[in-house]
């Protein structure tokens, strides 16, 4: 069966004449790997990876990949502790509980 699969692929990927089509440029870094490795250089102050993680994608797509990622680390952050997401981020940021 994957025999059958492996060639009707191979098959969408070719000509009538049965020759590859033009390979793909490399698909570059999408925001949500940018944003992983912007994230990971600033924590180890890694000031030429954080200058490569900025080139791949725009600041707008960055800012909103680094949010997403806060958001989503916040939220696992309070699964595993038990505690309200508000009050993870408050105490990663050191501020007063509420």
């Amino acid at each position: 069966m994957f025999d059958l699969l492996r060639k009707y692929a191979v098959r969408l990927g070719t000509s009538p004449r049965g020759q590859a089509v033009a390979e793909r440029k490399r698909r570059g870094h999408n925001l949500f790997e940018a944003a992983a490795a912007y994230v990971v250089a600033r924590a180890q102050d890694d000031q030429d990876g954080v200058d490569e993680a900025s080139s791949w994608v725009s600041p707008e797509a960055l800012s909103f990949g680094v949010g997403e990622l806060a958001s989503r680390a916040v939220l696992t952050l309070a699964r595993e502790r038990s505690m309200t997401p508000r009050a993870v981020a408050r105490d990663l940021l050191g501020l007063p509980a509420d």
